[in-house]
């Protein structure tokens, strides 16, 4: 049994003043395999207050090569076994599961309430058609999507894509037939998770005229 009131001892080590500002944030993320299982743990170790996962998917064995599951969960849900791995991290997370398929009619109400979006798909087609979908809206909303994770090594060729409100990380290159493993799934992974709390913590910052606008 966990004692509420010491969840923010798990955030002392964080930026300075970082988890009053994320605790209070909501960030989106539109499925829940080798991108989005990692880049959710690490936004709850980071202090997110607040998950919205939306994936149809189940857990099957040749996931766990990448993805944040155990063999225990196999065959179950993988917003719900997320969920698990995640109410483990930090019981007080507020974490919304969706076990649908994201087409352009359910997007603008799965992801309504998020302060920015993560993409975090396999398939072409669909990142394709959530980034028309959320560029469309013109919300002002962040989404940090991926491109170009397949393979091994090839550090150097990962990059940070900037245009205006979406970020493209990934080599933009990289076919799915040169396969996936953790390693470089998670190092993008990562990068996605980063971006959207630097967004998160300097969008505050500017708000309060702490940080001066570029």
């Amino acid at each position: 049994m966990y004692e509420s009131e010491k969840i923010p001892d798990i955030f002392v080590r964080n930026p300075p003043h970082s988890y009053s500002i994320l605790k209070k944030a909501t960030v989106g993320i539109a499925g829940c395999g080798g991108l989005g299982s990692n880049a959710a743990v690490m936004l709850t170790r980071a202090g997110i207050g607040h998950l919205i996962v939306v994936d149809f998917d189940i857990v099957a064995p040749e996931n766990l090569n990448r993805q944040h599951f155990f063999m225990d969960q196999i065959g179950k849900p993988k917003v719900e076994a997320l969920g698990e791995i995640i109410k483990k991290i930090n019981p007080d997370i507020d974490y919304v599961p969706y076990q649908v398929n994201l087409i352009p009619e359910n997007i603008p109400h799965l992801f309504r309430n998020v302060d920015a979006l993560i993409e975090a798909f396999d398939d072409a087609e669909q990142k394709s058609m959530l980034i028309n979908t959320w560029t469309n809206l013109c919300n002002g909303k962040l989404l940090v999507a991926a491109s170009g994770l397949a393979g091994y090594g090839k550090c150097e060729k990962i990059k940070i894509n900037r245009m205006g409100d979406l970020i493209v990380v990934g080599d933009l290159c990289s076919p799915l037939t040169e396969g996936l493993i953790a390693p470089r799934v998670m190092m993008v992974s990562a990068i996605e998770a980063n971006l959207v709390i630097e967004y998160l913590l300097q969008n505050k910052m500017r708000k309060m005229g702490t940080v001066p606008t570029p």
